[in-house]
């Protein structure tokens, strides 16, 4: 799968494709034409998704097929990262299947949720109720001392929402494989949490430096991982990924003008993740990016707009994330529908 890019601007999809999916054609018309499947056209379904329909059908019926581990990079960028509940939403809905997950900032929040057991029904209704108050100790008085004092916010909070959540889940418990990033404050590391207790890794995954303070974990002063890189491409593929799906919501800087505290520090750890996103997006073998306008990253309460920006998104990469994972068992598909009866 180290064919070249081809992107999708209208949809936001951008995919890699490699040459032997051009038999799928053959395949696809040789189904068409089978008495089983030919009672199943519908009159308002395109010809397109129909046959689309029934060579994943075949696809997912396949025995003894050996399927590639799908990870997901969930992206940072605050408010607009509620699209990923969208994302997985979709991807269940259609049955694409999440063997491994990596998130960054709230890509790291709604990884945790999900890996640990949350459903996305779950996440909608947490959406929906959860504000900046919910998740830390923002109040008018916090903002003063921050102002005057320089005291930061905390953001225990989000810790304690998240293991009330999680039921103090730890990495080795979660029902998908999972890891998240963030910024050693004092050296500029990377450091990758893999195990220990989720809750406490996603905070510090999503903690804002100079904003909030931060989590403190074995002698590390630990911030947000949007600084040291937004979309975790490299850290799915290293916890055992095979083909990489990621979720990119960042905005358009010049769209945006900071006005307040919060928005200036978000758009400072955008530009400063912005430089390695082409690299990190380069290693995706699929690139979903969920139009969000004018949404910013601080605004929670449109997160019902986020969530269907991100399930549209993946309504339209849905047949070529599909035709990406039929590639590698274009022959195997062929030799079943050729011998339905027998063993592959």
């Amino acid at each position: 799968m180290n064919s070249p890019v081809v992107i999708f601007a209208q949809a936001g999809i951008q995919s890699r494709w490699t040459p032997a999916f051009a038999g799928v054609t053959v395949l696809l018309l040789g189904l068409a034409g089978s008495p089983a499947y030919s009672a199943a056209v519908s009159p308002v379904a395109s010809e397109d998704e129909f046959l689309m329909d029934v060579l994943w059908d075949t696809y997912t019926n396949l025995p003894e097929k050996q399927e590639p581990r799908i990870g997901l990079a969930l992206g940072g960028g605050g408010a607009r990262g509620l699209a990923h509940i969208g994302v997985l939403k979709v991807l269940e809905e259609e049955g694409v299947p999440i063997h491994r997950i990596a998130g960054t900032s709230v890509g790291a929040l709604i990884g945790a949720l999900y890996a640990g057991g949350v459903s996305t029904t779950e996440m909608e209704e947490m959406s929906s109720e959860i504000g900046w108050s919910s998740l830390t100790n923002y109040s008018r008085l916090a903002m003063v001392r921050l102002v005057l004092i320089e005291q930061p916010l905390s953001s225990k909070n989000m810790e304690v929402y998240l293991e009330k959540h999680l039921q103090g889940k730890r990495f080795d418990e979660l029902k998908i494989p999972f890891a998240c990033e963030a910024t050693d404050l004092q050296t500029g590391e990377r450091v990758v949490f893999k195990e220990g207790p989720v809750a406490l890794a996603a905070r510090a995954s999503a903690t804002i430096p100079g904003l909030f303070e931060p989590v403190v974990f074995r002698h590390r002063y630990l911030v947000d991982g949007g600084l040291v890189g937004n979309i975790p491409t490299d850290l799915v593929s290293l916890i055992g990924a095979d083909v990489i799906i990621a979720v990119n919501v960042t905005s358009d800087l010049s769209r945006f003008e900071p006005k307040n505290i919060i928005a200036t520090l978000n758009q400072a750890i955008s530009i400063q993740s912005e430089s390695k996103s082409q690299e990190e997006l380069s290693r995706a073998h699929f690139v979903i990016r969920p139009q969000l306008g004018d949404i910013t990253a601080m605004d929670l309460a449109r997160s019902a707009e986020c969530i269907d920006a991100g399930s549209l998104a993946t309504r339209r990469a849905i047949p070529g994330i599909k035709r990406l994972l039929m590639d590698g068992h274009l022959e195997t598909l062929l030799r079943y529908q050729r011998k339905p009866h027998e063993k592959v």
